[in-house]
């Protein structure tokens, strides 16, 4: 299986939703089992809510903050960030070109 980040750019925004007002920021990849990749490219504002699968962010362009539960952190192109699933986090202060890959897998309620 492969994604091309070109490709993927091109489904985003998708359809027009209450929660995505100006068209879905994500899009989806790669399926396999429990595992799941999304490409996601906010704009504006960071609308997520915690996740039922722990997650992994691969920041592929632009800057941003990554607040997860009470902590900060400042994201660059290359930077990876693990998130229990269920914690609340957030993209924040983001550039208009920020993209990064979103990896799922596990059970509902994260690992043991």
């Amino acid at each position: 299986m492969k994604l091309s980040l070109t490709e993927l750019l091109k489904k985003i925004p998708g359809p027009v939703t209450a929660k995505w007002p100006m068209g879905e920021r994500f899009t989806a990849g790669l399926n396999h089992g429990s595992m799941s990749v999304e490409l996601y490219a906010p704009q504006g504002n960071d609308p997520q809510t915690p996740h039922e699968q722990d997650e992994l962010y691969f920041v592929q362009a632009g800057s941003a903050e990554l607040r997860i539960g009470a902590e900060r952190f400042s994201c660059a192109p290359g930077d990876v960030f693990f998130v229990v699933a269920g914690v609340d986090r957030s993209f924040e202060t983001f550039s208009d070109d920020f993209v990064t890959w979103a990896a799922f897998w596990g059970p509902r309620g994260g690992a043991k």
